[in-house]
């Protein structure tokens, strides 16, 4: 019997949405991710062993990147509101297969615009002109929860 066929966890992009705006698809994510920092603690009386104490979560910021299309200026919006409005707002970021359905969700809370760039224009230059969103996070939740 041959074996099952598997779909591959390939993801072809990844839409941005803030507070159940849809910001579009974007072609990569960086920084999605978390750390813990510990602090070392050297107990006295054992020179071999060191103790490692959980102090916090840090998330890196997150930065999503696009080659210049239709939704050019959903982001820019978005990040001139959310400076005016100041209030935390969640936001889910999905990876998506190439049939557009998805493949992986995860939810952020207190998400906050740090820049956004839009493209270099140069005619020759055969790369796409590219805008580039830099967001950050204080922590994952479930997605789609409010």
């Amino acid at each position: 019997m041959p074996p099952a066929k598997t779909d591959l966890l390939v993801s072809h992009r990844f839409r941005l949405t803030i507070d159940r705006q849809d910001l579009g698809c974007f072609t990569t994510c960086e920084g999605l991710g978390c750390a813990v920092e510990v602090e070392e603690y050297a107990e006295g009386g054992s020179n071999g062993f060191t103790w490692y104490l959980p102090k916090r979560l840090t998330y890196p910021p997150l930065v999503l990147s696009r080659p210049v299309g239709p939704d050019a200026g959903k982001a820019l919006s978005w990040m001139h509101a959310a400076v005016t409005d100041r209030r935390r707002v969640t936001g889910e970021i999905a990876a998506l297969k190439s049939d557009g359905t998805v493949l992986a969700r995860w939810g952020l809370m207190g998400v906050v615009p740090v820049s956004w760039s839009g493209p270099t224009f140069d005619v020759n230059s055969p790369m796409a002109g590219m805008e580039v969103l830099e967001i950050v996070h204080h922590g994952f939740s479930e997605p789609g929860s409010r």
